[in-house]
């Protein structure tokens, strides 16, 4: 099944964990209260271990104990060398209860899934990098990274050598070129910054190191390890960002799985070094999580009064009609129906605040990433490669 992964001192772990069921029987007792362990870091929603098919009670634990030290010893021997700036995963806390629910799960190997997890390494900077995203700058902060000159000027060469394949997914997806191409722009700046840490890495060291999104990251790891072995990735090897986004695209796991398509035609859906790839996924993306073609994006806004913070404090999500925006003090100038939907986004600057009414797909751009700042910047940059584009 998974060849991708390969295996780790294949002969001593195959002779040491010679009993599954009986290694997570002791696993669960080691992490229970009896055991004197407390849980894991697998906060989020889900058991640290999920109970046993073939439980086993006091007889026969002393037989448990000592296949389950065998295979612990085998599992520490078999460990890669420390990395600088790094720990190893917890075997027995961490490791195991993950591995034996990809196998109840998915049917994943136990020795494969294990060996690929003692691999993975703890890094520090993903967990300072996690507690300080762009998205917490002020707007004219993050507007400053991502809407450039050069970025600009890179978006026009990227559109001029993929206009085809942009004009293709527009025809199918009703995405305009502009926006994918902001998009790759702001996520690697068109391909050339794709991340620098491995993806195995980043999701274990969020999935069983960041107890506030754990849930969320294991899940995102268990999507990788089965992602590696459906595209016939080479787990160790993928890097992308501290967050697990990988390739010109910057989907995370279970994005890729669900949404990316072959769309250069070579039968393989190949978001690490396919740009046709990459933009017919993040048009099919936008489609899927709603996009209307042709429709309007976002304009500015100008408010006056008081009654406008009750609109901004309801979020990003279109909530109120366009005819009860304008009614609390909200000028804007839109062709659109009075009855569509919008919502009044505030965004601070140097000297006060902006505003903007999103629509519909402002918010399908922050299902892509769910930052108001991030969909602002795809559009500005969008608008700013369509002009420069269109001027020759």
């Amino acid at each position: 099944m998974n060849d991708f992964i390969g295996s780790a001192c294949p002969e001593t772990l195959r002779n040491a964990v010679s009993s599954r069921a009986a290694l997570h029987s002791h696993v669960r007792y080691l992490s229970s209260p009896a055991g004197g362990r407390v849980e894991g870091p697998r906060t989020g929603g889900r058991a640290p271990a999920r109970p046993s098919r073939h439980p086993s009670g006091q007889r026969g634990r002393r037989g448990s104990d000592a296949c389950a030290a065998v295979a612990l010893a085998a599992l520490l021997a078999c460990g890669s060398s420390p990395v600088a700036g790094s720990t190893a995963l917890d075997p027995v806390a961490e490791i195991e209860p993950f591995v034996m629910r990809m196998a109840e799960d998915h049917g994943a190997p136990p020795n494969e899934t294990r060996a690929l997890l003692m691999d993975a390494k703890v890094l520090d900077p993903v967990l300072e990098a996690i507690r300080r995203p762009a998205e917490r700058k002020p707007w004219h902060e993050y507007r400053k990274i991502f809407v450039t000159g050069k970025r600009i000027e890179r978006g026009v060469e990227f559109w001029r050598e993929h206009a085809a394949t942009l004009a293709r997914a527009g025809e199918r997806f009703g995405v305009p070129p502009e926006i994918i191409v902001a998009i790759i722009g702001v996520e690697t700046f068109y391909g050339v910054h794709r991340g620098r840490i491995r993806v195995l890495d980043a999701l274990a060291t969020l999935g069983f190191r960041y107890p506030r999104r754990s849930a969320f990251f294991l899940s995102e790891l268990e999507a990788f390890v089965l992602l590696s072995n459906e595209e016939r990735f080479d787990a160790r090897r993928i890097k992308g960002s501290y967050a697990g986004a990988m390739g010109i695209a910057q989907f995370i796991s279970s994005s890729y799985r669900h949404y990316a398509i072959d769309f250069d035609g070579d039968g393989s859906r190949d978001l690490m070094q396919s740009p046709e790839d990459a933009i017919g996924s993040i048009a099919n993306y936008l489609s899927m999580h709603g996009w209307r073609a042709g429709a309007t994006i976002a304009v500015p806004a100008e408010v006056e009064g008081d009654a406008f913070r009750a609109l901004v404090e309801q979020g990003i999500k279109p909530h109120a009609s366009l005819a009860s925006i304008r009614a609390k003090g909200v000028g804007f100038t839109m062709e659109a129906g009075e009855e569509e939907q919008g919502a009044l986004i505030e965004f601070e600057t140097k000297n006060g605040h902006e505003y903007w009414v999103g629509l519909a797909n402002f918010h399908v751009i922050t299902r892509y990433n769910h930052s108001s700042l991030y969909a602002l910047a795809v559009l500005q940059l969008a608008e700013r490669i369509r002009e420069r584009h269109g001027s020759g």
